[in-house]
């Protein structure tokens, strides 16, 4: 199930709401909070629901125990073991099958490769799970004694899929006093409803176009069909090579943002607050800041539990750039099990340590819109390996874009296309910049100095919501393009 799904939009999340606000006590509250979590959970993938739940009561052990032996090596053993027994789960289901298959490529074994499927949302609740030890071994956060509450905070169905990656610091003081206001929940609906129009109607379309232009994500990854596939793409125009990427990486931000808002704002109805996890990246001038903008979570994650425990940028230049590859080498895998990623990964890595060594510096002489250029070029070729698990077919899309296939820069049919498409565009490409929000805030701003302003704002906050609910199902309603991005995290 997700969130852009009519069956979650019109049954499974007012139900959960009515059912919620009818119960009294906050422990009846959070135990319909796991009953509609694991529910949600195992709509997908009901196999996989005593994978989350051990996991969780693994960790919880070993926080009891390190709370316990606090400052003892029985304390250091009990974080070892749970980072041991979670990555080592982890690594089993998401990336077994990409080292037996490299092992396959390159000696033969073993001679069947196991397909493993993968439990969804694994990556993130492993990281949750990990940031929860280690913030107890810290003497951040005190190890949670009711293991109910700490499956509360990990199977959450708001961010357990799709994020962000919520620290269990952040929240524990709201799973059992948190605090409900109608400002909040009124909030947490425009937000949610912003995030499920970013979603229906603009992230869905963007991924239509992509398809249509460059390649299916079904077809990218049927090694079966690399020849037909290559034929496909040598034979598209430049300019469609060049559109169809353009639209992915706008469905890509759009998607994933969308996620986050519409988890933020789930969290917000019911008291619990979750922290920011996109902040307009496609502004950035550098990598650097772009990742600071980008999967916000993710990055924090990286920093304080790989980044600085190496040294971070403490131990001279040399050591900071190698602990910068471990970082973006791991970042890279964490998106995925498949070696594209890892180069995707590695990728941003070279830019970031150029970035330190020298690139900054130039930057700082030449006018900001040249480093903004330079951003967006980066990461729009980074979304190429992103996008193509077949590093062949990377090859295939990077000529082409370049008419070195043999084909033509464009076509009057694709002319045509370009132009049915380019009102959308313009909106899409808005969508990813602040300015919707800054319109927002001015009128609300507005507001509070006038009362013809303060009625349109009025009217505003009530009337939005519906209506992006209104656009969203239509958009939903007979739509069998609705693709969950995050199914390999």
């Amino acid at each position: 199930m997700v969130f852009s799904n009519l069956f979650f939009l019109y049954f499974f999340l007012p139900l959960n709401l009515i059912c919620y606000f009818l119960a009294k006590s906050i422990h009846v509250r959070n135990g319909i909070l796991i009953v509609f979590s694991l529910f949600f959970y195992a709509w997908g993938e009901p196999r996989y629901v005593p994978l989350l739940v051990g996991m969780v009561l693994i960790n919880w052990i070993f926080g009891l125990m390190i709370e316990k032996y606090r400052g003892q090596k029985l304390a250091k053993a009990g974080l070892i073991g749970a980072c041991i027994c979670s990555l080592t789960l982890l690594g089993i289901f998401k990336y077994l099958t990409l080292i037996l298959g490299t092992t396959h490529d390159l000696f033969g074994l073993p001679s069947v490769v196991p397909q493993i499927l993968l439990p969804i949302g694994i990556s993130f609740y492993t990281f949750q799970l990990l940031s929860y030890v280690v913030d107890v071994y810290r003497g951040e956060v005190e190890a949670q004694t009711h293991f109910f509450r700490l499956l509360l905070y990990t199977s959450l169905f708001h961010q357990c899929i799709a994020g962000p990656i919520v620290r269990y610091k952040d929240i524990s003081e709201e799973i059992l006093y948190r605090q409900i206001n109608r400002g909040e929940v009124a909030r947490g609906i425009n937000r949610f409803a912003a995030g499920l129009a970013k979603k229906a109607v603009l992230a869905n379309t963007c991924g239509l176009l992509a398809d249509q232009f460059i390649l299916t994500d079904a077809a990218v990854a049927d090694v079966s069909r690399f020849t037909q596939n290559a034929a496909a793409l040598s034979a598209k125009p430049a300019v469609i090579l060049w559109m169809g990427v353009l639209f992915f990486m706008l469905q890509i931000y759009l998607d994933f943002s969308a996620y986050s808002d519409m988890a933020i704002g789930m969290g917000l109805m019911i008291g619990f607050h979750y922290k920011e996890n996109f902040n307009y990246p496609y502004l950035s001038s550098t990598v650097s800041e772009f990742w600071r903008r980008w999967h916000i979570s993710l990055g924090s994650f990286f920093r304080d539990y790989v980044y600085i425990p190496l040294g971070g940028s403490r131990k001279g230049l040399g050591r900071t750039i190698l602990n910068l590859f471990v970082v973006w080498a791991l970042t890279g895998l964490w998106h995925g099990a498949s070696w594209n990623f890892v180069l995707w990964g590695l990728y941003f890595f070279i830019f970031i340590a150029l970035e330190r060594l020298f690139l900054n510096k130039v930057f700082a002489r030449l006018p900001g819109f040249v480093s903004h250029i330079y951003l967006l070029i980066v990461v729009y070729f980074g979304w190429i390996l992103f996008r193509f698990k077949n590093m062949a077919l990377i090859g295939v899309v990077l000529k082409g874009m370049f008419c070195q296939n043999g084909n033509p820069w464009t076509t009057f049919e694709a002319n045509t296309t370009l132009l049915n498409y380019i009102f959308f565009l313009a909106i899409a490409v808005i969508a990813v910049t602040p300015v919707v929000h800054n319109i927002g805030r001015a009128i609300s701003v507005a507001s509070g100095r006038s009362a013809a302003w303060f009625r349109v704002n009025s009217v505003v906050q009530v009337a939005m919501p519906l209506v992006l609910l209104l656009i969203s199902t239509m958009s939903l309603v007979g739509n069998s393009y609705n693709p969950f991005l995050y199914f390999q995290f």
